[in-house]
């Protein structure tokens, strides 16, 4: 949990709390979340329950936690698991050859999932934004070329799901 409480640290609630802040802490929530459930083996409700009740809006050890939308974290989370089967294939042909999305650093696909989710169900998002909230979420855990490769994956299904909103501009 080290690793949340230092990404949350640098993420405190500026005194005009927006909603776009509150869906950013929710991108970083869910991706934590899909991160913790990829490696632990946690399931959907234990998910759930710990990040309502522990970190979402909390103060964990002495430390205020962003508020996050909690709706949005829901969706997310829930959404990637409902539909990881058909997100990961194409997660893995947005990917360099050679480089499975199995051979990616859990939190990278936890990322990756969690965007092309965002891109394929939440068209209240302009793909662009979802791009480079991503992206934003990846460099809050991993440094260089690996963002790169969350922006040009994500950018490449961004891409296939919302080809109009690229085609205008």
């Amino acid at each position: 949990m080290a690793e949340i409480k230092k990404t949350f640290d640098n993420k405190s609630t500026p005194k005009g709390e927006k909603k776009a802040n509150r869906r950013g802490a929710a991108r970083l929530a869910a991706v934590q979340a899909l991160y913790q459930m990829d490696v632990g083996g946690a399931g959907l409700n234990d998910i759930f329950a710990e990040f309502e009740s522990h970190w979402l809006g909390n103060e964990v050890e002495g430390d205020q936690y962003l508020p996050a939308e909690q709706a949005f974290f829901q969706d997310v989370v829930a959404g990637v698991v409902r539909d990881q089967a058909k997100l990961d294939p194409l997660i893995d042909v947005a990917l360099a050859k050679g480089w499975p999305l199995a051979r990616i650093d859990a939190i990278l696909r936890a990322v990756m999932r969690a965007g092309a989710y965002e891109l394929e169900h939440r068209k209240d998002v302009p793909a662009r934004v979802v791009v480079s909230e991503y992206v934003d979420v990846a460099n809050a855990f991993v440094e260089g070329e690996e963002t790169g490769m969350v922006n040009a994956v994500l950018d490449q299904i961004a891409r296939q799901f919302r080809a109009d909103e690229f085609s205008r501009g």
